[in-house]
């Protein structure tokens, strides 16, 4: 029997689908900025061997970088509350993805510093630059000109991943994909909505960082 293709029941509910795309783009907003910045510590901390920090860092991404991200999300979502500390199902796809992303800029951004020369930080103390000035010119925008396409890709790979935050009811795209496909029973036209709208968020995010690289970092690399 010939599979009948009808998308309308999709259509019906569009606006699920863009409220849970809504979702995802802000929860990889957030975690970009938090997990950017935790990697940028970290980086710093590798890079320069600064103890004992360096070995807690290092610790860290080994942990995350070998662990799938569905075990993090549950630890943080299920386990942290058998500690005591209560967390809601935004708040732990934020961490998990934070936590997640952290680790992988971490190495990405330390690369970028080790392949910043050190002559150039001595020539920023011959100019009578501050630590502050000769840290953010001379080293941080330089590592992150130079890295910035993998780093780009990490973000991208993080958002799509959040697609299993809904495992946890966290009611982003993925989440709304199911709830629609098991009321109208149309799975194969839900899902393929739902890919083309994760590409379309992909292919956006990688514009916009493109655009940032070319306006903030291109003349540092």
């Amino acid at each position: 029997m010939a599979y009948h293709f009808d998308f309308s029941p999709v259509f019906a509910n569009t606006d699920l689908l863009l409220k849970g795309a809504l979702f995802t783009l802000e929860l990889t907003a957030i975690g970009t900025l938090l997990g950017v910045g935790l990697g940028v510590l970290g980086g710093v901390v590798r890079a320069w061997k600064i103890k004992p920090f360096a070995g807690i860092f290092g610790i860290y991404v080994e942990l995350i970088r070998n662990t799938p991200f569905l075990v993090q999300l549950f630890f943080i979502f299920f386990g942290l509350p058998s500690l005591g500390v209560q967390i809601s199902e935004w708040q732990a796809a934020v961490l998990a993805m934070v936590v997640n992303l952290g680790a992988y800029s971490t190495e990405i951004i330390r690369a970028g510093i080790q392949a910043v020369p050190r002559g150039q930080l001595e020539a920023a103390a011959a100019l009578a630059m501050s630590r502050a000035e000769a840290f953010r010119h001379v080293v941080l925008v330089p590592a992150l000109g130079k890295v910035w396409p993998a780093l780009s890709s990490q973000i991208i790979i993080v958002m799509l991943g959040s697609a299993v935050c809904s495992q946890i009811a966290t009611q982003e795209l993925s989440f709304y994909a199911n709830f629609i496909q098991s009321r109208n029973f149309r799975a194969f036209e839900t899902y393929v909505l739902t890919t083309l709208i994760y590409l379309a968020m992909a292919m956006l995010i990688r514009a916009l960082l493109n655009w940032a690289g070319r306006r903030y970092l291109a003349r540092s690399r």
